[in-house]
């Protein structure tokens, strides 16, 4: 009797105990909590802080389609609204990884209680909510303590963000804030990266498969172990047939398909306008400085989540670097072929000295020679380096390929590509629609339409015939007798007698302003500048937006001077405005991340000349395309064939106001296209201007820069959703006071009527 009475006092008094220390431990973990919540175990976020997370976010870079054309970040994030979520993915992470997500208030205590009678074999037991609380202001605990203390953490914070957030707030943050690895930070980066889509787009498929990354997404990764991603989402699956959101049916159709994805890495060197998102991240820098935060501090371009409205055109600049790729991938071809065997090659009209130079001077510019130097290399040590063969990765049109060659081999290599620069505006509105600033970013960063100027040829030959219709009242129908022209030394300024030759050597009888125009007449624009000088030529076109540096010499009227792609497009809309310039502009607006507008962006205009003198200038580049040195466009027969770029002419039937030009020796090609509501500057040439063509059968602006604008046109026409003009320039509303029907000048025998006096024409001395 006494040992059961002694038992049944053991008993109670291991019951007794079992409270006790029950109590304990629920006292020590509620004062433990009551720590952590008053931040005496570390600091937890203010109200402050859960209310507006901190979290990088990158800037937008949007075109004038609403389209996301790239982006600047530290962190590849852009805020997604739960609304703008497919349901799919939002089934998909509540059935794998929080079922009574919507039952509880944060913590999940029967899912907490099941992890630790099952020693974590069944999963961890966070809730959505904790593991966003993790991931909003956790690093990775570095002991089993420091995770002990921050799940607490966690718990605190969970309820936080209940109290302060609804579920499906919570969700939206969860997804903004998840890494996918590959920089596909939050879910709008990584539907883009993986799938080329958008979270609202985002099928059953894709949602299983990035849900299902959500548990390790460097373990669950699909683009490394297809086999292992697939079981992970065939456990997605599992989950969603569990919780009824598919059926029997649909989960046996799915498990079985394969992965499907369409990666794209996002980085700066890759991507649509590579060169023109260079040029507005420069562009930001400095407008960052000049437009402070209410709290004077500057915006972060990389973390502040700007939103930069551009007015390039998605479509149109696709179809732009399409073009540039077709036509001088073809160029490139055939410039390897005629250049094949020569030992000067790529470079003509040089010495053999003067390519050492040449060379040497590149070698110097390169970024291998100046790391060398910094690590204290002799020359001597320098030049064994750059003159020994290795392996490595160059480009090329058809894909970047393994090779051996030594560094110099590389940089003469290099030498031999025709790069490109290509701009297109909207006249009206200067709204730049389009801007190709090179044929590769990744391998060739210099950007050819703003950076880089070249000798512009006589695609600059209007603004000559412009200036002396606008002061002598020119008529297209005017003519001129096509003999050698001189400028006298002492006139303008000249040292010595200045009397350039026609380029095909050809003289004789005389010309239209129209028909010399559009033949690109050397001894008609000599005519001209004689008449007006150069200076009045220099105030035309700086008014008409040109601020480079320009020598007032009477040569600029044959195209000496250096301008660039954007200039040459900026100006040409005088002519195609009425007369009015109107500066090319980039950027509409930006905005925060709130969608506060913190700047707009209009256009500065110009009055130049009267709408009459910018119509009979369209008049006469019309003659460009209609019988000149651009009529290829209109023959409308061939294409590229496999030994020469030349033979690939068009039908436009539409009117076009161009201009070809072809500097000396063929070093630089253009050709200004002008259609009624888009002007495109296209330019093509190699860096060094001693590399080119030997013959203006290829090194022509016909055929290396006008196939480029043909190309082009020939989608934008086809998309008739971009309404690009076919139709003819408005004419002026007032009476057009000079004749623009030639033939009205002709006699008899089809010879121009009308003629200068012969006297007032020299002799020849050549260029």
């Amino acid at each position: 009797m006494a040992n059961k009475k002694k038992t049944k006092d053991d008993f109670r008094a291991y019951v007794k105990w079992l409270w006790i220390l029950f109590g304990i431990g629920l006292f020590a973990t509620f004062a433990f909590i009551t720590l952590v919540a008053v931040g005496a175990l570390g600091k937890l976020p203010t109200f402050e802080e859960i209310e507006n997370p901190k979290s990088n976010l990158a800037s937008e870079i949007i075109t004038s389609d609403n389209k996301v054309l790239g982006k600047f970040y530290q962190e590849n994030r852009t805020h997604t609204d739960y609304k703008d979520l497919s349901p799919h993915l939002i089934n998909a992470l509540v059935a794998t990884e929080d079922e009574r997500y919507y039952q509880h208030s944060g913590i999940d205590f029967e899912a907490l209680a099941r992890a630790v009678i099952r020693m974590g074999k069944d999963g961890g037991g966070s809730t959505i909510t904790q593991q966003l609380a993790k991931q909003l202001f956790h690093e990775p605990a570095q002991s089993v303590l420091e995770r002990i203390k921050q799940k607490f953490m966690e718990w605190v914070i969970s309820a936080k963000l209940e109290r302060q957030y609804t579920k499906q707030e919570i969700i939206a943050m969860y997804f903004n804030q998840f890494d996918f690895i590959y920089q596909a930070v939050g879910i709008n980066s990584a539907a883009k990266i993986y799938f080329d889509t958008t979270p609202d787009s985002l099928t059953i498929e894709q949602s299983a498969i990035l849900v299902g990354m959500v548990k390790n997404p460097s373990l669950y990764n699909p683009r490394r172990d297809t086999v292992r991603m697939k079981d992970r989402r065939n456990v997605v699956y599992s989950q969603m047939l569990r919780n009824d959101m598919i059926t029997k049916e649909e989960y046996d159709t799915l498990k079985i398909r394969p992965l499907r994805i369409k990666f794209s890495r996002q980085s700066h060197l890759e991507g649509l306008a590579p060169y023109f998102r260079e040029y507005l991240r420069a562009y930001m820098k400095d407008w960052v400085k000049e437009h402070p935060k209410p709290d004077g501090t500057e915006y972060n371009i990389y973390t502040d989540g700007l939103k930069i409205y551009t007015t390039l055109d998605y479509r149109m600049q696709t179809y732009a670097e399409e073009a540039v790729k077709e036509h001088f991938s073809n160029l490139q071809r055939v410039f390897f072929m005629k250049e094949k065997g020569r030992k000067y090659a790529p470079f003509h009209n040089v010495s053999e000295s003067q390519i050492e130079s040449i060379m040497e001077h590149a070698k110097r510019r390169s970024n291998h020679y100046k790391s060398l130097k910094r690590r204290g290399m002799s020359n001597d040590s320098i030049d064994i380096v750059f003159n020994t063969p290795k392996e490595m990765t160059v480009f090329g049109w058809n894909g970047d390929f393994d090779t051996i060659m030594s560094p110099m081999d590389s940089i003469r290599y290099y030498k031999h590509f025709y790069q490109a620069g290509m701009m297109s505006v909207e006249p009206q509105t200067g709204f730049v629609k389009a801007w190709v600033g090179g044929i590769d970013y990744k391998h060739f960063k210099y950007d050819h339409v703003k950076q880089g100027k070249r000798q512009v040829g006589s695609t600059f030959k209007p603004f000559v015939y412009a200036t002396a219709i606008k002061q002598k009242h020119y008529s297209p129908c005017f003519t001129v007798p096509n003999v050698k022209t001189c400028i006298e030394q002492g006139k303008f300024g000249l040292l010595q007698d200045w009397c350039p030759s026609n380029s095909d050597g050809k003289y004789g009888g005389s010309l239209t302003l129209k028909s010399a125009l559009a033949n690109s007449v050397n001894t008609v624009t000599t005519y001209l500048m004689k008449q007006v000088g150069p200076q009045p030529v220099v105030r035309l076109i700086e008014e008409m937006g040109v601020t480079s540096e320009i020598d007032i010499q009477p040569s600029i009227a044959l195209g000496t001077l250096d301008l660039s792609v954007y200039e040459m497009a900026g100006s040409y809309t005088t002519f195609a405005n009425k007369g009015v310039y109107t500066e090319p502009i980039m950027i509409t607006r930006i905005e925060d991340k709130n969608g506060v507008v913190l700047q707009e962006f209009t256009p500065r205009t110009n009055e130049v000349m009267s709408e009459e003198d910018a119509y009979v200038i369209l008049d006469l580049m019309k003659g460009v395309t209609q019988s000149g040195t651009g009529a290829r466009l209109r023959l409308g027969s061939g294409r590229y064939t496999n030994d020469v770029v030349t033979g690939f002419p068009w039908d436009f039937q539409n009117p076009i106001a161009g201009k070809t030009g072809t500097t000396q020796n063929n070093s630089d090609g253009w050709f200004m296209g002008v259609v009624p509501n888009l002007i495109t500057s296209v330019w093509g040439g190699c860096e060094d201007r001693a590399a080119h063509f030997g013959s203006i059968y290829y090194g022509q602006g016909a055929t290396v820069a006008l196939p480029v604008w043909a190309l082009f046109m020939e989608k934008c026409y086809a998309d008739k959703n971009l309404n690009i003009s076919k139709a003819d320039f408005e004419k002026p509303l007032d009476p057009i006071s000079v004749e623009l029907n030639c033939k009205q000048y002709e006699d008899e025998e089809g010879e121009p009527m009308e003629q200068v006096d012969p006297n007032e024409i020299d002799n020849e001395i050549n260029l």
